[in-house]
């Protein structure tokens, strides 16, 4: 990415959140975000598209871990004995995202975007969580790049999951 250009700004976000957003209003779903380390860019870029009002049901940006068990219902026994950065955090941010904001399909990131590691997991280390009324799920990433490229791929990815529980069989066409 050059360095002039801001990561919302990335062409591959707003493709894969148009995507997403097309996807979920043709099903007829909703979705919800719980943000960590992109801080609210996933719900930012899915409402950069037209139409995202039919299907984002609204977001919570959870960099601190108050906000993750006080908000979002993470609990304080799993952060403290995984930290913050972990997929069965991730699973339970997504859980607690779909719960309160009353949607289809939660989202969720965590991770380090660096410039320094955190809470013993280096930087790049990077998870998704998903949450359907099927249950739970998370993808484990490890990126490379600065601080903006790592939350960008971040975002990247979550969108690349949504999109993939946007697609599964088990929901209505």
């Amino acid at each position: 990415m050059p360095a002039d250009q801001h990561p919302t700004e990335h062409p591959n976000l707003h493709r894969l959140a148009e995507q997403a957003v097309t996807e979920a209003i043709g099903r007829g779903l909703t979705v919800a975000t719980a943000e960590s380390l992109t801080a609210g860019m996933v719900a930012a870029v899915l409402a950069d598209t037209p139409g995202a009002s039919g299907m984002l049901q609204g977001g919570v940006v959870s960099y601190q871990n108050t906000v993750k068990t006080g908000v979002l219902g993470v609990p304080r026994e799993l952060l403290d004995a995984v930290g913050a950065v972990d997929g069965q955090v991730a699973e339970a941010m997504a859980d607690g995202a779909r719960r309160i904001c009353g949607a289809d399909i939660g989202v969720s990131t965590t991770g380090v975007a660096g410039p320094e590691p955190h809470g013993g997991k280096a930087v790049g280390s990077v998870y998704v969580g998903i949450a359907t009324a099927e249950g739970t799920t998370s993808y484990g990433y490890s990126f490379e790049g600065s601080r903006p490229e790592i939350r960008a791929l971040a975002c990247a990815a979550s969108l690349e999951r949504l999109l993939e529980a946007l697609a599964a069989k088990s929901y209505p066409t």
